[in-house]
């Protein structure tokens, strides 16, 4: 086997003891963003703990299965692993990206039709069922699956070598070569995939607390309000009935005086 090039990772470094210690931090701190993220949402709106478990677990085991992956791939050759990692990943934040959006699309669609309830993104039933959880999960790592056959047939297309040359070719010291690729570079892109992944997949709760009444949308606050000023609006059509009282007036002439009706909504 021909050597690798000097200024590159050697091989094994990516699950060397340095590259391992690296990639556990990055995991650590691009998934602290979700726990941000959680707090940003409005309190009306925040998640239970145990289903933000639900949703956040599913783009771990995604990004567990695409980083493997890369990993894996990035040593199946005699090329810097350390460059074709960060190809890999460069394309997975880019065009994998897009795929998956277009993944979760499709799949939502399909399950809202066929009527799947528990395998709607977001959606784990009352109380919350594992086994909805299950189900998400493995149509999501379908997904994953789809988004890295993708890529990996775009990396057969002749001419990345030379990208290869340029992303990392003019670092001499491979260390801190292994740090852009697997801590820098992957913390910055996994902190932005992961928040938008997340609005993707969770409930849209603003969504469940419309109301289509006679074809039109309200939310309850809006219908509680209209009922409010209803109880309080007296009826002032003039009935002419039982509750007319006659009146003397001062020059003793007999005058009726309506009374004001109240409607009650129960």
């Amino acid at each position: 086997a021909a050597p690798r090039p000097a200024h590159g990772c050697g091989s094994g470094a990516l699950l060397g003891r340095f590259g391992v210690l690296l990639q556990a931090l990055l995991a650590l701190c691009a998934f602290s963003t979700l726990m941000l993220k959680r707090f940003k949402e409005p309190k009306a709106e925040r998640r239970p703990w145990r289903i933000w478990f639900y949703d956040t677990s599913k783009q771990a085991i995604g990004a567990l299965f695409i980083h493997f992956a890369n990993v894996f791939l990035s040593d199946l050759t005699e090329e810097d692993p350390c460059s074709l990692y960060l190809i890999n990943f460069i394309l997975d934040a880019t065009l994998g990206m897009l795929l998956i959006w277009l993944g979760v699309k499709v799949v939502s669609w399909i399950v809202q039709h066929k009527k799947y309830t528990y395998l709607v993104f977001g959606e784990y039933g009352d109380p919350p069922q594992a086994a909805a959880w299950i189900g998400q999960c493995i149509l999501y790592l379908l997904i994953m699956v789809f988004e890295k056959t993708v890529i990996s047939l775009v990396l057969l297309i002749p001419g990345w070598t030379k990208l290869q040359q340029i992303l990392l070719g003019y670092i001499p010291n491979p260390q801190l070569e292994l740090v852009l690729v697997m801590f820098v570079v992957p913390f910055i892109v996994n902190a932005i995939m992961f928040w938008v992944v997340d609005s993707l997949i969770m409930r849209k709760y603003k969504q469940k607390d419309t109301l289509d009444i006679n074809g039109s949308t309200e939310t309850p606050r809006a219908r509680r309000t209209e009922e409010s000023q209803v109880l309080l609006s007296p009826d002032m059509d003039f009935d002419q009935s039982e509750s007319d009282q006659d009146i003397s007036g001062p020059q003793g002439t007999n005058q009726k005086m309506k009374q004001p009706s109240y409607q009650v909504v129960i």
